[in-house]
């Protein structure tokens, strides 16, 4: 009933626009890359964890160094899923957007930790980074995680698999689409709601962390933080794919950037929480705990969003695409 439903809304412009490539597709390529790459990351972690590899209440920093170090060596993932989407799309720059990928989370990442740092020095406070430690992370960047993405790369250019696999084809002209009928059909409340149901399944962990990172207690419930990443896998794909089914119906062929943006808020509710603990539940204040609490949470909520937004559009992908193969159009 729902296909049946769905075709007589969209019959009508399926071969025109719903597979069109997006705009800006070598920044769209990148950000997929390397919210897959986050997201196998994050996989890891939590798999290590459940595992015991960590030894929290021992070695506070172990979590921390691991992170550092799969996450160079993932990077051949971010090369290959990233050339890979961009070839099939019909990009013609997997060069440029090769070394686009390299730098799209590690160079904000790398600025902020700079800005930070060098608070922390002028400051003369013991948790500012050694000069050798800041060059080390330089030579993991410039002599494992770039030549590792590349590397993805070229194994996707010479796959030989760059045909996008989608049921319906695509004219050239662009078909117009329509305003949206109601305010609740509008973007900014659609992302409103994106954002904020997947946020609602890992607040209360969200907290903890906070308590263990910039507290003096020490995280040890990673079962339970297993779990709460689940939880949030499975709403931030359900409540895309429902978003990405109601923007369908309504004739608007750009769901592309759309189911990425719709998972990426909570990202943002993320850093605006950070907000709330800051000054709600934390006792710290001045510029120098201040600059360490927003900068390292900046680098989280982005992380957040690049890896909530490819899981969106991952899960919108396969929906639209099993969608229209069970179509039968005229």
């Amino acid at each position: 009933m729902l296909i049946s439903f769905f075709s007589i809304v969209s019959s009508r412009f399926c071969k025109q626009d719903v597979f069109r490539f997006p705009k800006h597709l070598m920044l769209f390529a990148a950000v997929i890359g390397n919210g897959t790459q986050l997201f196998v990351l994050t996989v890891i972690l939590l798999c290590l964890a459940l595992l015991d590899a960590f030894e929290p209440g021992k070695n506070r920093g172990a979590i921390y160094v691991s992170a550092v170090m799969f996450y160079a060596m993932t990077s051949v993932i971010n090369g290959y899923i990233s050339t890979r989407l961009y070839l099939q799309m019909q990009g013609d720059k997997w060069a440029l957007q090769s070394l686009l990928t390299c730098g799209l989370f590690t160079i904000p990442c790398f600025l902020t930790f700079c800005f930070v740092n060098s608070i922390a020095w002028y400051y003369g406070s013991s948790s500012a980074l050694p000069a050798a430690s800041a060059a080390f992370l330089i030579c993991m960047w410039a002599l494992i995680s770039i030549p590792f993405t590349i590397f993805g790369s070229l194994r996707a250019k010479r796959s030989g698999t760059h045909n996008y696999d989608a049921p319906c084809k695509t004219n050239r002209v662009q078909r117009e689409i329509p305003p949206p009928s109601s305010w609740y059909r509008a973007m900014p409340f659609q992302l409103l709601i994106a954002g904020f149901l997947p946020f609602s399944a890992i607040y209360i962990e969200l907290h903890y962390i906070y308590l263990s990172i910039y507290g003096h207690s020490v995280y040890t419930m990673f079962g339970l933080l297993a779990v709460a990443f689940v939880m949030l896998v499975i709403v931030t794909s359900f409540i895309t794919i429902a978003l990405t089914y109601f923007q369908l119906c309504a004739e608007d062929w750009n769901w592309n950037w759309r189911s990425f943006f719709s998972a990426a808020t909570t990202g943002l509710f993320v850093q605006f929480y950070a907000v709330f603990y800051y000054f709600a539940r934390s006792q710290m204040s001045g510029i120098l705990q201040g600059a360490f609490f927003f900068g390292y949470n900046f680098c989280i909520s982005l992380g957040f969003s690049l890896m909530l937004g490819t899981i969106g559009w991952y899960s919108a992908q396969l929906f639209v695409k099993h969608i229209y193969k069970q179509i039968k159009i005229d």
